[in-house]
């Protein structure tokens, strides 16, 4: 008999699943949109809090860890890196690259397993 596991009890952070969900948010937020200074307050803490409510909503045990920048498109790019110490067998992270014509955004998620 196969052992039946809550989603909740699954091993591993599922990367590409939190990368779609971001980039449904993203493309919710900042589809359509050309870069505007006045509206990146709003444009980054919507995709955060929108990001973060549907990871939360997977029911898995996890805490979520969301950040967002969004830049005006140039020719001088934008660069981030980031460095983690963690379990790897549970813990993870994604990154979402997204543009258009007028702006970059890089969103990125981490997330951290919680043992009892």
């Amino acid at each position: 008999m196969e052992e039946y596991h809550r989603p909740c009890d699954e091993v591993g952070f599922n990367a590409e699943e939190a990368h779609n969900i971001v980039k449904e948010c993203v493309d919710g937020v900042l589809g359509g949109e050309d870069y505007n200074q006045n509206n990146i307050n709003q444009w980054t803490a919507s995709i955060v809090e929108q990001s973060l409510a549907h990871l939360v909503k997977l029911g898995k045990a996890y805490k979520y860890i969301v950040t967002c920048a969004v830049v005006q498109r140039s020719a001088y790019g934008f660069h981030t890196a980031s460095s983690c110490f963690w379990d790897t067998t549970s813990d993870g992270t994604c990154t979402v690259r997204w543009e258009n014509r007028t702006m970059n955004c890089i969103v990125n998620v981490f997330a951290i397993a919680i043992v009892l």
